[in-house]
């Protein structure tokens, strides 16, 4: 019997959950969502960016993302990108690339952390014979794809990591992990740019391309025209405006929230009542492409529960200011 209950969600465009309070009923025209988020239930009729200036000392490895409004969701996406919703976030620092195999190693070897893949023993990877998902065994964030397929390099984005390893990994780091509307801002480069991904509206800038996905049909064949058929090395395809890399494919990235439809965010009966159990996922990854998952757009979505760990799923952090 598969552990993951939503093993196969974790690859598809999920919906998402935000943390208001039960106390409170009915739509606002806003709420307060958390200490560094509002949410609006209409355009706001002026927008007033915050004037907080950079840090003069920014953490190696961080970004500086500027606060400001910013338009989450997509009218011509999926069913879970809409509505449209506006927001005011508060900035602040987040990783400029995914957690690397390295990284997660210093943790591990400073706190004797050991994952929930390693406990089970297994972990989520697709069989591209069978063109199945399964749980392999001894598949973990040493071994992503599974022992025979050797360990898997310092500078890549660790995966087969849940939503509780990610976690853990953050409060050791003093970090945390970002809500799905920080994640969406910075992937707009914190000025609700209005491209389909954070570096424009094509994949290919100049002839280059931008982000690691499946260049062909899913699960039937790929034609790497990227240069890559598994995850890349972090950086492997440049940085967004902002100074980010990897926000659109390579690995999906948890997110600190639960999921669900956008159309629910400002109704706190609906929240408080909804039974979903999965974590936020943004950013896409190395399996998607438009004819199943065009789950690297910046409005892109998934999730699963807490414990799944899969061979496409990472994380990154954000710092609070």
């Amino acid at each position: 019997m598969l552990r993951r209950r939503f093993l196969l969600k974790s690859v598809s465009i999920g919906s998402w959950v935000v943390a208001l309070s039960a106390c409170e009923s009915g739509p606002l025209a806003q709420r307060q969502y958390s200490s560094t988020i509002t949410v609006f239930a209409h355009e706001p009729a002026q927008k007033m960016a915050p004037t907080t200036a950079p840090p003069a000392t920014i953490p190696a490895g961080m970004v500086y993302v500027p606060g400001g409004y910013t338009q989450i969701g997509a009218a011509d996406g999926s069913a879970q990108e809409k509505p449209m919703f506006w927001v005011l976030v508060k900035p602040f620092l987040i990783d400029q690339h995914e957690v690397t195999v390295g990284q997660f190693r210093k943790f591990v070897q400073a706190t004797g952390y050991k994952t929930e893949a390693e406990h089970f023993g297994n972990g989520g990877v697709l069989d591209e014979t069978t063109k199945q998902w399964g749980l392999k065994d001894g598949a973990n964030w040493q071994f992503p794809y599974g022992p025979e397929a050797g360990p898997a390099a310092p500078n890549q984005p660790v995966t087969q990591v849940s939503w509780n390893d990610a976690q853990a990994y953050a409060k050791w780091a003093g970090k945390r992990l970002p809500d799905e509307i920080e994640w969406e801002h910075a992937a707009r480069n914190g000025r609700n740019t209005r491209t389909l991904y954070p570096a424009g509206d094509s994949l290919q800038v100049h002839g280059r391309f931008t982000a690691n996905t499946w260049n062909g049909t899913f699960p039937d064949f790929d034609r790497q025209t990227d240069g890559f058929h598994y995850a890349a090395p972090v950086g492997s395809f440049g940085t967004s405006p902002l100074g980010l890399t990897d926000m659109a494919g390579n690995v999906w990235e948890w997110c600190a929230n639960y999921k669900l439809t956008y159309a629910n965010i400002m109704d706190s009966v609906a929240v408080a009542n909804s039974p979903t159990t999965e974590r936020a996922q943004r950013g896409g990854s190395f399996l998607c492409e438009p004819g199943w998952c065009h789950g690297y757009r910046v409005s892109g979505r998934a999730g699963s529960t807490s414990e799944t760990a899969l061979m496409h799923v990472g994380f990154r952090c954000v710092k609070d200011l």
